[in-house]
């Protein structure tokens, strides 16, 4: 892995998972996107989470191609176990994920970061169901979408309004503090980070975007609907019972304290 001799502002990181076939097109054209269009010193991290094909290898040669490409590795699958490293170590000061078909327009992600990097808000998403958001996918993912959301305000009353959108930036600061909280690696990382900076009184900037269905995705419906369904049960449980607060992150992680006194 090599170093980059002035840290960036913004970090993107894009977890990825068997991808040889996107890989190089999508991480060229984000590439090329942020020299372009982008204010902001920035890297891009791909956080290849136990790829079977030649991701990997692509990854690697990327980074030789361009500087600002890092790549990590990981041993185990989960989308939220390659953003949890991948954070974790980050030494930007605002951390992002995108997913590698880029079906979220580019265009959003500067109004997605601004107000972090300005420190008018912790944490942002993109948002598929806010309004000007123009959304193309097949009917039955987009009732899915919106009845796990409607379910989500149901259950927790919250404020966001599309948690899976795989577009979203949090300050690496607030991220230290909710990690620690959070328990799922896979899909449901998303929804329970929200639901956690809610429950910690963080007020979630949402952008309304572009979004274009990949037909070639990897999400598996069926087994991505029971563990969400498992996790909003638990998190549910978990907050009845005052479970959720930044004070039980010290418990889980003492490693934590030390980054909520520099922050304070």
């Amino acid at each position: 892995m090599k170093s980059i001799e002035n840290k960036p502002l913004v970090e993107i990181v894009i977890p990825v998972y068997n991808e040889e076939a996107a890989l190089e097109k999508s991480v060229k054209q984000l590439h090329q996107f942020l020299k372009q269009d982008f204010p902001y010193s920035w890297q891009i991290t791909i956080a290849d989470n136990a790829s079977k094909d030649r991701t990997w290898e692509i990854a690697r040669q990327l980074t030789v191609a361009m500087p600002e490409v890092k790549a990590i590795h990981l041993d185990q699958k989960g989308r939220g176990r390659a953003l949890r490293q991948a954070w974790n170590n980050s030494e930007a000061e605002v951390v992002a994920y995108m997913d590698v078909d880029l079906s979220t327009g580019l265009e959003a992600f500067l109004p997605l970061v601004t107000p972090l990097v300005e420190g008018r808000n912790s944490i942002a998403i993109g948002s598929r169901l806010a309004r000007g958001a123009k959304v193309t996918r097949q009917w039955k993912r987009e009732l899915i979408s919106r009845c796990y959301n409607l379910m989500i305000k149901t259950v927790f009353l919250n404020h966001f309004s599309d948690a899976q959108c795989g577009f979203k930036a949090i300050t690496t600061k607030t991220a230290r503090q909710l990690l620690p909280l959070v328990e799922n690696n896979e899909w449901f990382f998303d929804t329970e980070t929200l639901l956690l900076a809610e429950h910690n009184g963080m007020v979630i900037h949402e952008v309304a975007v572009t979004w274009v269905e990949d037909l070639d995705s990897r999400v598996h419906i069926t087994k991505t609907v029971k563990e969400d369904l498992k996790g909003l049960w638990r998190m549910r449980k978990s907050f009845w019972s005052g479970k959720g607060h930044l004070a039980e992150a010290k418990e889980i992680n003492p490693k934590i304290t030390d980054s909520l006194n520099r922050a304070a």
